[in-house]
């Protein structure tokens, strides 16, 4: 009988392919952690800490030196970091140099709720606590309730997104009668929204309405604007 010597080859290579995969994954697995390394995703640890990070890990530098890889579970782990109420998304993984790294996603913040207790609104439209760590500098808006967030949010995100609003809008009341009010930050008149409907018309037409008076140089010759008409501006004068 004839030996086929590409097969024999062939399992040959796939044992060794096997043995060595083996074994690396049991050295792997044996060594120990190094270091820990936080990193942040979307700029500064604003609203949570690194430290926060780390107790929330239940481990410190010092501790993990002697944990085992094989003793990680790193999906309870990053489950358990996106449960705190900063962190929008945690991302953690160990690295072949025995470093326990973590991949922070912190929740932004895109206004500012007045009331009883305050809190941040998000940029996905959740209910968002304050950072004891800093204060965001987002629109105040004052009059709604919990479940009228998702009513507003649409407008916050508007500003969120538009440079112009952003530099603008300092704070937005909800009046009685369920319209919008904004108020602006160097401006000397309030910009009455209404409803939060046909947002990019009203925005569209406050921003050809600025741009006029402001080479007009009569900005200041108003003391509100109106944007509840669609089709038009209406502006009271002083």
């Amino acid at each position: 009988m004839k030996l086929n010597w590409n097969y024999i080859k062939a399992f040959a290579l796939l044992v060794l392919v096997v043995f060595l995969y083996s074994f690396s994954v049991k050295r792997h697995a044996k060594r120990s952690i190094k270091s820990v390394e936080v990193n942040f995703s979307n700029g500064e640890n604003l609203y949570v800490t690194e430290n926060a990070v780390n107790k929330l890990l239940i481990v410190n530098s010092d501790s993990l030196k002697n944990v085992s890889k094989e003793i990680l579970v790193l999906n309870k782990l990053e489950s358990l970091l996106d449960k705190h109420e900063m962190i929008e998304d945690a991302e953690v993984y160990l690295s072949v140099d025995g470093t326990l790294g973590t991949q922070i996603t912190q929740r932004k913040p895109i206004a500012r709720v007045a009331g009883k207790k305050h809190y941040y609104i998000d940029a996905r439209g959740k209910k968002m606590p304050l950072s004891t760590n800093y204060s965001a500098r987002v629109p105040w808006v004052a009059n709604i309730s919990e479940k009228e967030i998702e009513e507003i949010y649409p407008l916050l995100k508007k500003i969120e997104e538009d440079e112009f609003l952003t530099k603008h809008v300092t704070s937005i009341n909800h009046l009685q009668n369920g319209n919008y009010q904004l108020k602006l930050r160097t401006l000397n008149f309030d910009v009455h929204f209404g409803k939060i409907t046909a947002l990019t018309k009203k925005i569209d037409n406050f921003k050809a309405f600025y741009k006029k008076a402001h080479i007009d140089k009569k900005l200041d010759a108003y003391k509100s604007v109106n944007l509840q008409f669609e089709n038009q501006v209406v502006c009271t004068k002083k």
